[in-house]
């Protein structure tokens, strides 16, 4: 078994960038990168499209884990703000987090990004045009990478990580054992109260081999959420229940959001609905891209990409609208409800269901000819059906509600040809409590980026981990 001083589950951004921290801040130090995926060279989805059609649920989903994690194949936004994307700032502070972000920003610049646009809601005319219609566009510097810049900076990164950095693919770490644990105690009003476990190190478990390291590092993603459950159960970390995003993904022409796409590039938007008062929002804005599947432990739902490079540029616009759903005693499965509700969909439609917006309002159920005959050519290859059947109303009447909402700035949203594609759902992994270090309730544990449940985002998840790569490197106690 070799020993290492920082050992590090998961190579998401999370991951990624604190190995990229700690290599730059402590060359000395050694460190082990475990991920459950492959290689970034070796992630190839079997899906093509015409062979093969749908998920066939490979033992590794090449999409949702690997090198890169899940936003290996994203539209690579990075979103510098702290109105959306997380709450890490709850953690470390408004400015700070801001800070990292501009950072990792300048090491995407430096690693093959150069060149893409920077965009920014900054004294945008929209802020006015939405308030004026009910609607709210949030405060964000919106880097867009594109699925093919993402790639090559990822490609850049490991190519300078790995001359010091020791990876290990498709080694999913089974458990994490710690090494001479020992309660840590504080004395207050005469009486002793227990503050953090303390431990000499960490044993992570695999098939293949067991690695030993001083400090460990999780970062783990939304993909590992129910591997992150057994560790906190196991190691007594207290948690707590997180929301789950459900809601479509709004397929239309490109011309139809171009006035604001061309300025901000994506437009956070947020709606509150007459009837419940529930928030609904606009999520991953991709102009001119593509609509994809995308694999959540088996179960497949829906998420959209696009490029910077022109030549893979459509003549569609995708993005998605959604519901956060925050659930009280005594139900604390919020991932299990999302689940349940994507389930639905895949048990009706195969996958991924899709529905004009006229046949939702009028209550009927798309069909091919509909579709083919409709002004918006879809770029998923998805089951016509009807999308009342899967979402409950409470959502699916505040969706509507938006769009028509929507319409109001970006006239034709509300087009009958519009396309909705169902279900996409975001799972946030549960909320494990951390200190304002991000670290568990055992010292040298830290957990980052979107497995936490603190961040939501490229951005935020990649800071996360430079902040605790500086906090081991400077030797936080």
């Amino acid at each position: 078994m070799k020993n290492y001083d920082v050992a590090i589950v998961g190579a998401g951004p999370g991951g990624i960038y604190a190995a990229y921290e700690l290599m730059k801040k402590d060359p000395a130090l050694s460190v082990v990168v475990l991920e459950a995926g492959h290689s970034l060279e070796k992630r190839h989805c079997p899906i093509d499209g015409k062979k093969i059609k749908t998920c066939i649920s490979c033992k590794s989903c090449s999409i949702m884990s690997g090198f890169g994690g899940a936003g290996a194949f994203s539209d690579g936004k990075y979103n510098i703000t702290n109105d959306f994307g997380g709450t890490l700032y709850e953690y470390i502070g408004k400015e700070e987090a801001l800070d990292l972000m501009k950072y990792v920003d300048e090491i995407n610049m430096e690693n093959g990004g150069e060149g893409t646009r920077l965009f920014s809601t900054a004294g945008t005319k929209f802020k006015k045009l939405c308030m004026q219609n009910r609607l709210k566009l949030l405060d964000a510097s919106v880097r867009h990478l594109g699925t093919d810049i993402n790639y090559v900076v990822l490609k850049n990164l490991y190519a300078k990580l790995k001359e010091q950095v020791e990876f290990h693919f498709d080694t999913p770490v089974e458990k994490i054992e710690i090494v001479g644990r020992r309660e840590a105690f504080e004395e207050k009003s005469g009486e002793e109260k227990s503050v953090k476990t303390d431990c000499d190190g960490f044993i992570l478990h695999t098939k293949q081999e067991d690695f030993s390291a001083k400090k460990c590092i999780v970062s783990v993603g939304r993909s590992g959420s129910k591997w992150m459950e057994s560790v906190c159960d196991e190691l007594g970390i207290p948690t707590k229940s997180n929301r789950v995003d459900l809601g479509v993904r709004v397929e239309l022409p490109a011309v139809i959001f171009s006035h604001l796409t061309d300025e901000l590039y994506e437009s956070k938007i947020v709606y509150r609905t007459a009837l419940f008062e529930d928030n609904v929002r606009t999520f991953c804005m991709n102009p001119n891209g593509i609509v994809v599947n995308e694999n959540t432990n088996g179960i497949v739902t829906v998420n959209g990409h696009s490029y910077e490079g022109e030549e893979k540029h459509t003549e569609n616009t995708n993005f998605a609208l959604l519901v956060a759903k925050h659930f009280s005693e005594p139900f604390k499965d919020s991932n299990g409800y999302g689940e349940s509700i994507a389930r639905l969909s895949n048990m009706l439609g195969g996958g991924v269901i899709v529905q004009r917006f006229g046949d939702l309002v009028r209550g009927r159920r798309s069909n091919h000819k509909r579709i083919e005959e409709g002004m918006v050519q879809p770029t998923l290859q998805a089951t016509p059906g009807d999308l009342s059947l899967v979402l409950p109303k409470r959502i699916l009447d505040g969706i509507m509600e938006m769009i028509y909402a929507l319409d109001k700035i970006a006239p034709g949203t509300a087009n009958e040809d519009t396309l909705l594609y169902g279900v996409e759902v975001k799972f946030y992994n549960m909320e494990v409590e951390l200190d304002e270090h991000l670290e568990s309730g055992c010292k040298g544990l830290y957990v980052i980026g979107d497995g936490s449940g603190v961040t939501h985002s490229l951005s935020h998840a990649s800071a996360s981990g430079i902040f605790v790569a500086r906090e081991i490197a400077h030797g936080v106690k």
